[in-house]
């Protein structure tokens, strides 16, 4: 139900609130996360065209969160690299077909059910996971 890039922007984000002191580099991320480095720093940049996360160039740059993990939500983390799709208009495009039909509007529904469990679960609420290491097996980043 997730697609690939939202699950590494996830573990992005992830991993960075679990390391807030200090900003990480793209390749040290990615080894962290366990995400291909040319995929990650595609993700990195949408992370950061959305204000969730900074990035600082130079000796001591890298990533880092820009909120605390209380204040974004999973479905903060989708929306910028690939929002859930939602269905507003007839996809098959039959004249005449403005309206959903009911196939279109249940499976639209799903889609803002998604959206909601989306919504509902915070960064701070994966952090928290008692004993599971979220997202990825990966401790500590390598130091670049």
């Amino acid at each position: 139900m997730m697609s690939r890039t939202a699950e590494y922007a996830l573990r992005a984000v992830v991993w960075l609130a679990a390391h807030p002191d200090s900003a990480v580099t793209g390749q040290a991320l990615a080894a962290a996360t366990q995400v291909p480095s040319d995929y990650l720093a595609k993700v990195m940049q949408s992370l950061v065209r959305a204000g969730l996360v900074d990035a600082q160039r130079g000796k001591n740059g890298g990533f880092s969160l820009v909120s605390a993990p209380e204040a974004l939500t999973i479905l903060d983390v989708i929306n910028a690299v690939e929002p859930v799709r939602r269905i507003r208009n007839c996809p098959l495009g039959l004249p005449g077909h403005e309206a959903l039909c009911p196939l279109h509007r249940s499976l639209d529904n799903i889609a803002g059910q998604l959206e909601d469990a989306y919504a509902a679960i915070r960064l701070a609420d994966l952090l928290r996971t008692a004993g599971v290491q979220p997202l990825c097996a990966v401790a500590e980043a390598p130091h670049a």
